[in-house]
């Protein structure tokens, strides 16, 4: 971590320079509009939480239907008569969501499903300090809805990110990588939780862009990761 320090110490000029620049060029796309609770499909009761940012809120496309939580509900609605319910707003990081979930009702959801980082790495939050973050958060998720399966979505390889120059994308990457090998580590503690990598690469080499802003996912890239979920709670359930 004390190299991750340095590096970050040595190209601070650039990253202000450069982030100023992105901030100012990149588009600012709205949240997906659309329900963000309710019931839908037939077969066995199944209740679904997402909490998270502005991946999880469906930044990148316009409607529900075509962000993770509409992809999700169209890949299991078949199966399942599913009561769901969506927690995210854009910017939030870590804390931000914690709090959020602290306001939360207690009460038991089956699978609850988490997408939250990108904004610490924005804020470079140091990976040990981050962990340390994460745990709380998941451990209020155990407490307050008891979920039989939770599914902890990595952070993004941000390198990859189209809007992002070096060497500002090269540090977030750093960060990024970092911060999913101590989430990884703590997921495979945890017999019920399930690390679900975010495979920018995969995506590229399918030939599938992001969204306009080239920060956010975009409907094709939604239905993949919705498609990876789902693969976990049909296996579970």
């Amino acid at each position: 971590m004390l190299r991750l320090k340095l590096l970050t110490f040595g190209l601070l000029p650039s990253l202000i320079l450069q982030g100023y620049q992105v901030k100012k060029n990149t588009p600012r796309l709205a949240e997906a509009l659309g329900d963000r609770q309710g019931v839908i499909g037939q077969g066995e009761a199944l209740s679904i939480l997402i909490l998270g940012d502005s991946a999880a809120a469906g930044v990148g496309v316009e409607q529900q239907e075509n962000a993770l939580l509409g992809a999700l509900l169209f890949e299991l609605k078949n199966d399942f008569a599913i009561t769901y319910q969506l927690e995210a707003k854009t910017g939030d990081t870590t804390l931000q969501v914690l709090e959020r979930t602290k306001l939360l009702n207690n009460q038991h959801f089956d699978v609850v499903i988490t997408s939250v980082g990108v904004n610490d790495v924005t804020k470079l939050i140091s990976p040990q300090k981050w962990i340390g973050q994460q745990q709380a958060f998941y451990h209020e998720i155990e407490h307050k809805f008891s979920p039989d399966l939770v599914l902890v979505t990595g952070v993004p390889p941000m390198h990859l990110f189209p809007a992002l120059p070096n060497p500002l994308a090269w540090l977030f990457g750093q960060y990024s990588t970092a911060m999913n090998q101590k989430l990884a580590n703590f997921v495979a503690q945890k017999s019920s939780f399930e690390f679900i990598q975010f495979d920018l690469a995969h995506f590229k080499a399918l030939n599938l862009d992001m969204a306009e802003d080239g920060f956010h996912p975009s409907k094709e890239i939604y239905q993949l990761w919705a498609h990876q979920i789902s693969q976990y709670i049909l296996n579970k359930f």
